[in-house]
């Protein structure tokens, strides 16, 4: 009788083991199905730089490393250099995972190179209040502009890469051509209606909702996204990322160049004085770096130069202010045209301009001026330098005497007698005596 007591324990056991293994998979299941897949969001508010593409590209491959379920953009962009939004399409189009980009808050574009990259994503959505467009491919280039047949060549090559985009998307090919072509632009509303984006979404969640149990195509396959109750992971840019996208800035970059300019004539007008030559040095490799990822014209900063040269030379030439004046307008034409391009974020703003050229402009003026008096003042040594001065006649003179001036005692000729503490004025210098005369009182 025992052996079958033992045996239905022991299935007893089994069992009740057996249901708390099901409860703790239930609910971890559960868990798991509250909880929702995870999503790196990337937030994008600023011109298309090379660092901006480094930190979209790298948060993709980050979050397939990491096992997210996908990516959101979060887009804001007046556009930006053509190189650095063909990374991030190209990045996109190849993603292992979903990538989604919103254009988002309400007020907020995808203008220029912005198009391009909300067309390339698997799932494109703007919020209510936000634009879409103007897409025309421009000079960004260093040193200048583009002929009519290159300009042409640059439209066509634009139009043809971003109708590739659209078709592989399933976007309207018809309306890319126009933004390109004509820089149209179109509101989220219109933009839903022909088919260039396929969510309309008030904020995130909606969008997530919406977008949930949609299919789409990824490099590795067909994927179904399972956005709803999604777990939003904030990637936000690294601190070298974040300092290169801010040297990218051409507000920035442009006060640099003119911080470096000035250091480095201070350093060369004062030799010896370290500090403004390391200020100067450093400031100026800084902008170069940056004039490399902006359409910066060889011309304006050719410009500046010279402008400089010219503020120098006033101090050497007596131009009577000529020299000054030109180094002013050639300072402010190489201001203007130093980041050539009618992409208003990639030009320095006139906010920036302004104050700087004419900081800068009374800065050189204070210097040459102070420079010029110096040059101007009398003599304080020398021969030269005793002419005028005053003194006291320490003895009675009679032809010859001695004076006394500065604290310095002189042998002293008069023509006029002089007598014992008499004032008395230099009037030349002869030899190593000092011919004076008495001050009238």
């Amino acid at each position: 009788m025992r052996k079958p007591s033992s045996e239905r324990m022991i299935r007893a056991a089994v069992i009740v083991v057996a249901v708390l293994i099901c409860l703790l998979a239930s609910g971890g299941a559960s868990s798991t199905a509250e909880k929702g897949q995870v999503f790196d969001v990337i937030t994008v508010s600023a011109a298309i730089t090379p660092p901006i593409a480094e930190y979209i590209v790298q948060g993709i491959d980050d979050a397939a490393k990491s096992g997210a379920a996908g990516v959101i953009i979060r887009l804001d962009t007046p556009g930006g250099l053509d190189l650095a939004m063909r990374d991030i399409a190209k990045g996109i189009l190849n993603a292992p995972l979903p990538v989604i980009v919103y254009v988002s808050p309400p007020g907020a574009r995808a203008a220029s190179a912005g198009v391009i990259i909300t067309v390339s994503a698997h799932i494109a959505a703007m919020a209510p209040g936000t634009n879409i467009g103007a897409a025309h491919p421009v000079s960004l280039g260093i040193g200048g502009g583009m002929d009519k047949t290159m300009s042409q060549k640059v439209e066509n090559d634009a139009v043809a890469y971003v109708k590739g985009i659209a078709k592989k998307r399933g976007r309207s090919e018809e309306w890319v051509e126009k933004a390109v072509r004509k820089s149209e632009s179109i509101t989220a509303e219109e933009a839903l209606r022909l088919h260039v984006i396929d969510f309309v979404a008030a904020d995130l969640n909606t969008l997530l909702e919406q977008a949930d149990g949609r299919a789409v195509s990824l490099a590795t396959g067909k994927s179904v996204l399972r956005t709803k109750g999604a777990v939003l992971n904030e990637k936000r840019m690294g601190t070298r990322q974040r300092i290169l996208s801010a040297l990218s800035d051409p507000n920035i970059a442009y006060i640099l160049l003119l911080v470096g300019l000035a250091g480095l004539y201070f350093e060369f007008s004062t030799p010896g004085a370290i500090l403004p030559g390391v200020i100067g040095g450093i400031s100026l490799i800084m902008a170069f770096f940056a004039m490399q990822t902006l359409p910066v014209n060889y011309a304006g900063v050719a410009l500046i130069l010279f402008s400089i040269i010219l503020f120098i030379a006033e101090i050497k030439v007596v131009s009577h202010g000529i020299l000054t004046v030109g180094g002013i307008v050639s300072l402010v034409i190489g201001s203007l045209m130093l980041f050539q391009t009618p992409e208003p974020s990639l030009r320095v703003s006139w906010g920036v301009l302004i104050p700087a050229v004419t900081v800068t402009s009374l800065f050189f003026i204070a210097v040459i001026a102070i420079a010029l008096k110096a040059q101007l003042r009398p003599r304080q040594g020398g021969q030269e330098g005793m002419l005028g001065e005053e003194g006291l006649a320490i003895t009675d003179i009679h032809k010859e005497g001695r004076v006394l001036i500065h604290g310095e005692h002189w042998n002293a000729i008069s023509d006029v007698p002089v007598t014992q503490g008499a004032k008395i004025r230099v009037i030349r210098v002869e030899h190593l005596k000092v011919r004076v005369e008495p001050i009238e009182k």
